[in-house]
């Protein structure tokens, strides 16, 4: 066999390696078509919590700061001046009304009511014998007119003592409690000196400020709870009265109502913090604040139906802590998707766990 044969063999050899290799390594482009449609497909679905909406009973109420005030009360003065000659009370001592607690001294104005009395007699009997004397016109009207007119003046003496005399003894106006006295037997005092607090507090009143907005959903039906600072328990109270000229300068309407105190427990000038029921609503649908989405003139959530996510535009109404009333848009039944909303957007697929 010549040389030139065998190089032409060894050659043809060569070249039928390399094709063959090159058809095994070579990748199938339909196989790598398929491949790359295979990693581009859609997205699996979000997994998402979401509620069912249905009617619940809705209370609007607002929190704010109130004052407890007693239900009456009074600083005892003197309405005369004088000596204290008797104090009839302990500090802190429940009184009933009428109770005398305090006498000035008053023998003055017993001694001076004593000699009126009988200058009374004495002009009445000569009132009586000088109206015998007109009737057979032994006297002139004058003369009868005179003795009259004293009558009338010592009467009108004694009425200004006997005044006199009861504002010397100080009574309780009211069934209350005693405060601290200021003031001892013995001292003298005049209508500016403080003797003692004297102040109901069984009910208590209890005064705060609503801002204008709320101005007819308050009225004397309206109702309260309040808690005091330290103390967990909770109070009720109802409204009667609202002020009706609004404070210019806060825009707020001044309003106060009465509790019951009957242990003692609440003290006036206390800060309490009140819930002010102002409605209810029976036929509300509520939903996590999380659920809703703002946006710059509207809101919205997201519905569940057929395994897809639907936008929904919504009112809203109530903002508590956690929720918000749904005022309009929805109606019982509706499947609100509460969570991830921010992933989504209107026919993205989604996996939803309701939540009960």
């Amino acid at each position: 066999m010549s040389l030139n044969t065998i190089n032409i063999k060894t050659l043809f050899c060569t070249v039928s390696i390399c094709i063959l290799f090159s058809q095994c390594s070579s990748p199938d482009k339909k196989a790598v078509k398929k491949g790359d449609k295979g990693a581009q497909g859609p997205p699996p679905p979000t997994l998402v919590n979401g509620v069912v909406t249905k009617y619940e009973r809705l209370e609007n109420k607002i929190e704010i700061i109130g004052t407890i005030l007693p239900n009456e009360k009074v600083e005892l003065r003197s309405e005369v001046s004088g000596r204290i000659t008797g104090i009839f009370f302990k500090e802190g001592q429940h009184i009933k009304k009428g109770t005398l607690l305090v006498k000035i001294y008053d023998q003055e104005l017993r001694a001076q009511l004593k000699r009126v009395r009988t200058q009374q007699q004495l002009a009445k009997i000569d009132e009586e014998r000088k109206r015998k004397l007109i009737e057979i016109k032994g006297i002139s009207q004058q003369e009868y007119d005179i003795a009259k007119n004293q009558t009338e003046l010592l009467n009108a003496d004694a009425e200004l003592i006997e005044a006199q005399l009861r504002k010397s003894s100080i009574y309780a106006p009211f069934d209350g409690v005693i405060g601290l006295r200021y003031s001892s037997e013995g001292e003298s005092v005049s209508p500016t000196t403080p003797i003692a607090s004297f102040q109901q507090i069984d009910p208590i009143r209890i005064e705060f400020d609503i801002p204008e907005k709320y101005n007819d959903l308050v009225g004397t039906e309206s109702t309260i709870n309040f808690t005091e600072s330290g103390n967990p328990k909770v109070y009720k109270g109802s409204v009667y009265a609202v002020e009706q000229m609004i404070d210019a300068a806060t825009g707020t309407l001044k309003v106060r109502a009465r509790s019951s105190n009957k242990d003692m427990s609440l003290k006036p000038g206390s800060f309490i913090k009140i819930d002010l029921l102002l409605n209810t609503d029976e036929k509300a649908i509520i939903l996590p604040s999380e659920s809703v989405i703002p946006g710059s003139k509207s809101q919205k959530v997201f519905l569940y139906k057929n395994g897809i996510s639907i936008s929904k535009e919504v009112e809203t109404g109530v903002r508590q802590e956690q929720t918000l009333q749904i005022t309009s848009g929805l109606q019982p039944n509706d499947t609100v998707i509460t969570s991830g909303t921010m992933q989504l957007k209107d026919s993205s697929r989604v996996n939803i766990k309701i939540i009960k």
